[in-house]
């Protein structure tokens, strides 16, 4: 199992920023890639941004392609969402999610491959 814990929401200005984190812990050494995916009030869960765990590559959302950065600090277990010129579309709750090696087949821009996920953290913008 792989818990995730994300922190770092809040309520920001348009035009301002915010950075998530998302901690793992537990059999870390199963992930494959982790991604951010945001859920507004009456909408889908969307997908944000993906990671891959080993590489380092990334995958954004066209939405917030050049505004949001998601990494990974060396060979730790935690990965940020840098979020910057932060726009009141982007108010959501934000889950930080998980993919195991052993998930077939594997995806990157949809929910279903990710085992595991955080609790959300709020992230409001306002106007």
């Amino acid at each position: 199992q792989v818990q995730l814990v994300e922190s770092g929401g809040g309520l920001v200005q348009a035009g301002g920023s915010l950075r998530l984190s998302c901690a793992a812990s537990g059999f870390t050494s199963r992930i494959y890639s982790m991604g951010w995916f945001r859920q507004a009030p009456g909408k889908e869960r969307e997908f944000v941004a993906n990671i891959n765990w080993s590489g380092g590559s990334t995958v954004y959302a066209d939405s917030v392609k050049g505004r949001f950065t998601i990494s990974r600090e060396g060979a730790g277990n935690t990965v940020y969402l840098q979020m910057n010129s932060l726009k009141p579309e982007d108010t959501a709750v934000y889950y930080c999610a998980a993919q195991d090696t052993r998930t077939s087949p594997r995806g990157t821009t949809y929910a279903r491959p990710y085992n595991y996920w955080g609790q959300g953290t709020q992230v409001t913008v306002s106007s």
